[in-house]
């Protein structure tokens, strides 16, 4: 190798270790930096024939692992999603309160309960009848204060998402507009490197809000989608629109139809125009936003439902009264069935009958509902057994509209049904031994304080009889629990709790009605829906009105438990992955220093060359002279 040679070697030696020098500097300092990525240069050696001649600096890496930054992204998503839904399920356990203690739903029950115990014995007591209805006041504020914490959740919910599309966008666009600063510059850039520190930043905050895939390309493009592939930024951002209804109360419920939502739904508007409802296609499916929206439309839309059961049962308990019906005469042989009375039927009260079909042997438990809003109809019943159909009809056309529309239902199954005389309805087999009617009754409200018999309505909704009426817009037992009261004629004329007849006067002493309401509460058995998360509509679940409460209590409750324990489980999964990809990506002090040491070696050496040429240059040039 020449002199000449060798000093262009060690300059060029020189130059590179100065710029690995920088890029040690750089890493440093940001050390701390949170996002930065530890760079590395990237040298390429010139050669000379077979010899390497010198070095050159062609740009620099970022030392990352993408696999493990893409595991880590999806991890995040799922941790955020796991936060915020134990972060809710917590606060929801505490608007329940601790069992055993006051303030609770189990413990307004147990008091309402006791009090009615106390009446049996001192039914004729005004102090008794007061403490009683006192008792029933508290467990209605209860059901009252549970309804607006439940609420509660779901507007924060709802703020927290309006926030979250905020955040969302800025980050997409940040994405974008960084995609535009790197059109041109090559990977290896230096500025390019800083660039996609801060892209990296950007989806990573986007990644905490929702579940994201990547994809880079040739030209370090980067394209993020939803799971489902639905673009939020390409070569421009997409934006997220959410339209918050502020505040939510019981009866604001998502619907995929627009024109039905009382909630917000988010839509994306893509860069050529077009949009998408992200909730309605099911785009989102973790993050802190799917979490809020499954908290909002799920979780807490059952927990009303739960509670709101729990106000449905208890009213309806101490107000419906059962009539079985009469054989129908015997001259109408070989048919066969029964008559009901359905003066009485308000609307959301029942008409039972069972039949069973004799070629099959197989029992049908048929529920007729009073539905008087033709939009309300036909009611689902899907995913209930099918013998055991729930039927809405129409009462207001009279009735031969009434007779008319269950012949239309059920004369397949071989019934008949008819209106005999006034408001009596009759229902037959059709004689041909194909089908047996076993059993009819009536289920309806009693509206009055005193109408001789033990039932009467001790919790309303409002002003308003409960009866379960369903109109289109929603069920009267949705968010009950949040109007449900005492009422207001029991509370002004306290001895009704134990006068339930007039014309004769209650006997003094008489314990008919006391023993039937704690009856009622205590041991009376009732069907629950399947919406409330207990059972399935083809086998629901059943039980007294305390052995319901404590059944959807504890589903709540463990629900918590087994919240906090996944997030937990997922904290640890995302400290792994980042100590993982912090080993690979973070700045290593001790490292940066040891390349360090080996760069100053390295200076030194090549100086160390410059200066043992340009003696050799000098003693040539003396010889020369």
């Amino acid at each position: 190798m020449s002199l000449g040679s060798a000093l262009a070697t060690a300059m060029a030696g020189l130059r590179a270790n100065q710029a690995a020098l920088s890029i040690v500097s750089s890493n440093v300092g940001n050390a701390q930096t949170p996002g930065y990525v530890t760079q590395g240069t990237i040298q390429v050696q010139t050669l000379t024939g077979d010899l390497g001649a010198s070095v050159n600096v062609v740009g620099v890496n970022r030392q990352l692992n993408q696999f493990i930054q893409n595991q880590l992204r999806t991890e995040t998503s799922g941790g955020a999603y796991a936060d915020q839904i134990a972060s809710v399920l917590n606060q929801l356990q505490s608007v329940y309160g601790t069992p055993g203690e006051d303030g609770t739903l189990e413990n307004a029950y147990s008091n309402f309960t006791t009090a009615l115990q106390a009446l049996q014995t001192t039914s004729g007591s005004a102090s008794s009848q007061i403490t009683a209805l006192t008792a029933a006041q508290a467990l209605a504020q209860q059901l009252n204060a549970s309804t607006e914490g439940i609420q509660t959740l779901r507007s924060n919910a709802e703020q927290d998402i309006n926030i979250s599309v905020g955040q969302a966008n800025d980050a997409m666009a940040q994405i974008a507009e960084i995609n535009t600063q790197l059109q041109g510059l090559k990977i290896t850039d230096p500025t390019a490197a800083t660039l996609m520190d801060q892209r990296d930043s950007a989806i990573d905050r986007l990644s905490q809000l929702m579940d994201i895939r990547i994809s880079t390309d040739s030209t370090n493009q980067t394209t993020v989608y939803t799971p489902n592939g639905v673009e939020l930024v390409g070569s421009q951002a997409s934006t997220l629109i959410f339209n918050s209804q502020g505040t939510l109360n019981a009866a604001s419920q998502w619907d995929a139809n627009p024109t039905k939502s009382l909630t917000g739904t988010i839509s994306i508007k893509f860069a050529n125009g077009g949009s998408l409802d992200m909730i309605a296609t099911n785009s989102i499916t973790s993050g802190q936003i799917a979490a809020d929206v499954t908290l909002r439309d799920k979780i807490l839309v059952q927990a009303q439902t739960q509670i709101d059961q729990l106000a449905a049962s208890m009213a309806s308990a101490l107000s419906d009264k059962t009539t079985a019906g009469t054989a129908a005469p015997a001259a109408l042989a070989p048919k066969a069935g029964f008559d009901l009375d359905i003066s009485n039927v308000l609307p959301g009260n029942k008409i039972n009958f069972t039949y069973t079909d004799t070629a099959t042997n197989t029992q049908h438990q048929v529920t007729v509902v009073r539905v008087d809003d033709p939009l309300a109809l036909p009611l689902s019943n899907f995913g209930a057994n099918p013998n055991n159909p729930v039927i809405g009809v129409n009462f207001s056309g009279g009735m031969a509209s009434i007779v008319a529309q269950l012949n239309n239902v059920f004369t397949s199954a071989n019934l008949q049904f008819s209106n005999p005389a006034g408001s009596t309805l009759r229902v037959l087999d059709n004689g041909t031994a194909t089908a047996q009617v076993n059993a009819a009754s009536v289920t309806a409200t009693v509206p009055s304080l005193a109408a001789g018999t033990a039932q009467l309505p001790v919790f309303t909704d409002g002003a308003l009889l409960y009866t379960g009426s369903i109109t289109a817009i929603r069920s009267q037992q949705t968010g009950l629990a949040g109007r449900i009261t005492v009422n207001g004629a029991l509370l002004a004329d306290p001895s009704k709790l134990t006068v339930y007849n007039i014309s004769p006067a209650t006997n003094p002493g008489d314990t008919t009605r006391p023993d039937f309401l704690f009856s009622q509460l205590t041991s009376g058995t009732f069907t629950y829906s399947a919406q409330t998360g207990l059972g399935t509509a083809a086998s629901p679940f059943k039980g007294t009105i305390s052995g319901y409460m404590q059944q959807f209590l504890n589903l709540q409750s463990n629900a918590s438990t087994s919240a906090t324990q996944l997030q937990q489980g997922q904290d640890v999964v995302v400290n792994a992955l980042q100590q993982k990809f912090k080993s690979v990506a973070g700045v290593n002090i001790d490292n940066e220093m040891a390349i360090m040491l080996a760069l100053r070696i390295n200076s030194a050496a090549n100086a160390h060359v410059m200066s043992a040429v340009q003696s050799m240059m000098a003693t040539l040039l003396q010889i020369q002279v």
